[in-house]
Parts: structure tokens; sequence; C-alpha cells
């Protein structure tokens, strides 16, 4: 019994010593952790606290290797916008991506509706040449896309801004997975009582695809907003010219307009930041609806 006893001692010390190591080592990989989040996020915030400290020095200080200024100031955020309209850029860069991500929530809706949920022939065929569109590079389209649009008499205007972004292949992409995930017997069953498609897709599929929305709202969205090639090409005057655009022609050689031009960025930045801070959850649980189920 005495030899039992000690036994039993003897796995009871030894399982402690190991749930102590364990907790040790845990506490190890939570440290570690702990200081690869810390170092990912200093770089990631640290050029967006660059070009803030940046875009408050006076132009005397440019050059100075303190970091912080000793007397900052918002005299660049006051001249951004009176060397240039800055807020009818603004505007202008609001109306586009509101157009496009408007456009693109439609056309991806009801296509990943089509492609999922109705019965014809070929969509598996007609979805492969959609994904297929992603792996071509803006860059190779935008000549003939500018050819299109100015024969069409459109240059210089919203319609000619929006017009080759109406649509998103991975907006159909990732509402497909998203529909996916939902049992094709509710849509039969919505279809016995009655419903029609709009009908299904308005009551149903939309209010069960909500962190989807989101993320490609947000996608579609920033997009928009960061276009500059386009922009640079299609538009002429300051009616129709993007934030991006009215920021680079803030450039010059001088030390003044580097600052100016590290402050109109600043402002660029606001909206971007702002939307990604609060749908920042939409957008990572809509990115991932569906990944699982292919």
């Amino acid at each position: 019994m005495q030899v039992s006893s000690n036994i039993s001692n003897i796995k009871e010390i030894n399982a402690k010593q190991k749930e102590k190591s364990i907790k040790r080592s845990l506490k190890k990989t939570e440290v570690l952790r702990l200081i690869l989040n810390i170092i990912v996020v200093f770089f990631v915030l640290f050029p967006i606290i660059y070009a803030f400290v940046m875009s408050v020095k006076p132009s005397h200080e440019l050059y100075d290797k303190t970091f912080f200024t000793a007397h900052p100031t918002i005299n660049n955020y006051k001249d951004v916008f009176k060397i240039a309209p800055i807020e009818g850029y603004i505007i202008n860069s609001l109306i586009v991506s509101v157009i496009i991500t408007s456009f693109q929530m439609v056309t991806a809706i009801l296509s990943a509706f089509a492609l999922h949920f109705l019965n014809f022939k070929k969509k598996g065929i007609l979805f492969a040449i959609i994904m297929a569109t992603t792996m071509i590079p803006g860059e190779t389209t935008i000549i003939s896309n500018f050819l299109m649009i100015s024969g069409w008499g459109f240059t210089d205007s919203f319609f000619g801004l929006v017009a080759p972004y109406l649509t998103s292949a991975m907006g159909i992409f990732l509402f497909r997975q998203a529909f996916k995930s939902f049992p094709m017997e509710i849509y039969e069953a919505s279809k016995i009582d009655g419903a029609s498609d709009l009908g299904f897709i308005f009551r149903i599929l939309i209010p069960l695809s909500k962190p989807t929305i989101g993320a490609l709202a947000v996608q579609s969205f920033l997009g928009a907003w960061n276009m500059y090639m386009w922009p640079l090409l299609i538009t002429g005057s300051d009616r129709y010219r993007t934030v991006q655009i009215g920021i680079s022609m803030l450039n010059s050689a001088d030390s003044q307009s580097m600052l100016l031009m590290i402050a109109g960025v600043v402002v660029c930045m606001i909206p971007s930041l702002i939307i990604f801070m609060f749908a920042q959850k939409n957008m990572v649980k809509g990115l991932t609806t569906g990944a699982v189920k292919g």
C-alpha cells in the first residue's frame, strides 16, 4: 500500500511539474506574440504618425534631425485648401466612390444570386470567365477603356469616371461564396410561398449577408477613393478632378510644397482610416464567409 501511495504521489508531482512547464511555455509564447504584435503595429502606424508630424512642421524645419517639432502649425493645412480646391475634389471623390460602391454591390448580388440559385446551362463556365478577368491587370485595359469612353464623348464627366468600374468580379466571388453557405431549400421554400426572386433577395439574402456587404462596400469605396491613373487620364478640369489628382497638383520642387503635399495626404487618409476603423470586423468576417465551404 505504501508503494502504491508513493507511486501516486510521484505521478501527481510529475503532473504538476508538467502543468507548470506548460504554463511557462504558454507565458513565453504570449510574450513573444505580444512583442511581435507591437513590432507589426509600429511598422503599420509609423508612416501615418510620420506624415501627421511632418504636416504640422514649419517649412524651415523640414530637414531638421529632430522628429517632433517645437513649433507645430496648421498653416500647411490652411494653405492646402487655399492653393487648390481640395474641398471640391473631396466631394467629387465621394460622389465617384458612392456610385461605384453602389453599382458594384447591386451587380455583385444579382450576379451571385443567378450563379448559385438559378439553373441554366454553362453557368460554371460563365463563372470561370468572370473569375479569369481578375488575372488581367487594370493597366492593360486602361487605354482601351479611354478610347471607348472618349469615343462615346464622356471624357471629363462623372459617367466617364465610373463607367469602367461599375462591376466587380471579386464582389461576385465573395457573394457567391456567401450564398453557397445557404441551403437551396431556403430558395425553394420561398418560391413555394410565392416570393419572387427579387423578394427572396431583399427579404432573405441581403439581411443574411450583411458581413459580406460590409466587406465589399469597404473594399469598393477605398478602391474608388484611391484611384489615380484613370481620373488623371479621363478628367481635364477642376469640376471633375478627384482628391488624388488634387494632392499631386500640390507637388513641386521646394520644401513648402513637400509639406503641403504631406498635409494633403493626411487629409486624404482621414476618410479611409475612419471607414476602416469602424468596418474592420465586418470586413474580416465578410471576407472569410464561405471560405470553408467551396
